[in-house]
């Protein structure tokens, strides 16, 4: 038997079952659950001590992506419209010098959690499998955990926690009345600001554009 025609033989079986997977309606709670990965798009102001830039003109640090275990929960109160809450474990991100510090390599860490709160708009009759949404809402970013190390070890840092837009776009396909698949990508307008001993308070913008895949089951 042909590998074509077996891929024939599955997909024609998946078409047959997809129609009868009903999807969301009012009332429903869906849960999902994955691999999220936090890539930032970050910047930062120039590091200044005591008003000068000591330590270059374009004296900044990076911080690095990070993968941990999601969950995100979702209650539909209409058939098209849901309140989803993402949460996930811990991520923990490496802060290294960038610009005039790049060779300076990492000088902290720290651990974030990106508690997240989005109005989610379904387009498709509740009776489709495919279900397409996407989100708008908060951001509420809690950072713990925080330690300089390398050239800054010793120094005491702390981050503030961040307020900000959230926006999602996902698309869950329902294998079965309960069980289906889900990918999702949204943006978080996380700003920070850091406060390390001897140094000048500066901003740090992550920005992240988070990707997550994982399964989905309704309740």
């Amino acid at each position: 038997m042909s590998h074509t025609f077996k891929l024939s033989v599955l997909a024609a079986a998946v078409m047959a079952v997809a129609p009868t997977a009903q999807a969301f309606e009012a009332g429903d709670f869906i849960l999902r659950a994955g691999a999220v990965h936090v890539a930032p798009d970050d910047s930062s102001d120039v590091i200044t001590v005591g008003g000068a830039s000591a330590l270059g003109s374009d004296a900044r640090v990076a911080v690095d992506a990070n993968t941990q275990l999601g969950i995100r929960a979702t209650y539909m109160f209409t058939s098209n419209l849901g309140v989803g809450v993402l949460g996930a474990t811990p991520f923990r991100h490496n802060i290294s010098g960038a610009g005039d510090l790049e060779g300076a390599g990492k000088l902290a860490e720290t651990k974030h959690l990106p508690p997240t709160v989005t109005l989610q708009y379904f387009p498709m009759h509740s009776g489709s499998a495919l279900q397409p949404y996407v989100g708008v809402g908060v951001n509420y970013t809690t950072f713990f955990e925080e330690k300089t190390t390398g050239a800054l070890s010793g120094l005491d840092i702390k981050l503030d926690d961040s307020v900000g837009v959230a926006a999602e776009i996902g698309l869950d396909y329902m294998l079965s009345e309960n069980f289906g698949l889900n990918a999702a990508v949204w943006w978080a307008d996380i700003d920070t600001t850091a406060k390390v001993e001897t140094l000048d308070e500066f901003d740090v913008e992550i920005d992240p554009m988070v990707y997550m895949v994982g399964f989905t089951y309704k309740f």
